[in-house]
């Protein structure tokens, strides 16, 4: 597949902080890579090095950045390769006094777009992202989801190949959310080969669900990179459902049982997280204990690890590995 974005070697330090080290990633047409990790980890500032509103930062005996844009030197030839790009900030960042049409009418302008080309190209981006019947509302008066539409339909007015998409569904409903990625999913599936390509910051594990790819980022790094359903086998046949009373008391048990490495609590179960080849062994072992501790199991099953389980055990191992970041 041809990728769209190819970046490597990228830094970025602010006074004494890295905020992004070394960090080498692309992105392929018709792909959706997902960034995910802890607040802190560098997401942002990954994305807003890729748009260039961010140069990479110079560092002595380092191998030189490189930030290739659909072909364009985004080093070198930053005002070509941004025309590649569509980004979406974290937070809405176009203009409240300024109606749906005439806020995308100001992007597409400063894009170059001729007002032959603005006005059709506007109403077909705001009936795919559903706000062609509130052209004339003032986007102060518009609710967080559709804001975040909009701000999706500005990104795209001017036909980007890229499309940079910064934690774009944190803090509007679970519907809202599920709407934006089938807008996501459509976008990148519409062309083929003369596609978009996708690279979306995220908090959400359902979201890094839906992703192609996905990298999950800590302390400046990617630790790790690939699909979904590789991160997944990681955990295979080593993730524990156990469900019961108390709760408290039963976190408390299995914390301090030989053979499990963590715990993660899933609503009203938890999800056990043991050694390789344990799970026989701890499932013997809490089936005793717990009652003995006058703790009651309803169900202790093997289940099939989901992305938090995989995420939260990157997590402690690299935090167990880098005791200081």
């Amino acid at each position: 597949m041809t990728a769209l974005i190819e970046a490597a070697h990228l830094y970025r330090t602010f006074d004494h902080l890295t905020a992004v080290e070394d960090v080498s990633l692309s992105v392929a047409v018709g792909e959706i890579y997902g960034l995910v990790g802890p607040d802190g980890a560098g997401k942002t500032t990954t994305l807003r090095l890729l748009c260039g509103a961010y140069r990479p930062s110079p560092v002595p005996g380092a191998i030189p950045p490189s930030i290739m844009v659909n072909g364009y030197d985004l080093l070198r030839h930053t005002d070509k390769a941004r025309e590649q790009i569509g980004y979406l900030p974290q937070r809405f960042s176009l203009y409240d006094d300024l109606t749906v049409m005439e806020n995308l009418r100001f992007f597409a302008e400063m894009r170059g777009l001729s007002v032959a080309d603005w006005r059709p190209r506007s109403m077909e981006i705001l009936a795919f992202v559903g706000l062609d019947e509130f052209v004339d509302r003032r986007a102060g008066y518009l609710s967080g989801g559709m804001k975040q539409k909009l701000g999706l339909a500005a990104a795209l007015v001017h036909r980007p190949r890229l499309l940079l998409l910064d934690e774009p569904t944190t803090g509007v409903d679970p519907v809202t959310r599920q709407d934006f990625w089938q807008l996501i999913i459509r976008l990148v599936g519409q062309d083929g080969s003369k596609g978009t390509a996708v690279l979306v910051s995220t908090p959400y594990m359902d979201e890094a669900a839906r992703c192609t790819r996905v990298g999950f980022m800590m302390s400046g790094h990617i630790v790790q990179e690939g699909s979904p359903s590789e991160f997944r086998k990681r955990l295979e046949g080593r993730v524990l459902e156990l469900a019961g009373e108390p709760l408290a008391l039963l976190r408390r048990l299995v914390e301090k049982e030989q053979g499990v490495s963590g715990v993660q609590m899933f609503g009203d179960r938890l999800h056990l997280r043991v050694e390789e080849g344990q799970a026989q062994a701890v499932m013997e072992q809490l089936e005793q204990h717990i009652p003995e501790a006058a703790g009651r199991i309803s169900r202790l099953r093997l289940v099939q690890p989901q992305l938090e389980d995989v995420f939260m055990d990157l997590l402690e191992r690299q935090s167990w590995t880098n005791p200081t970041s």
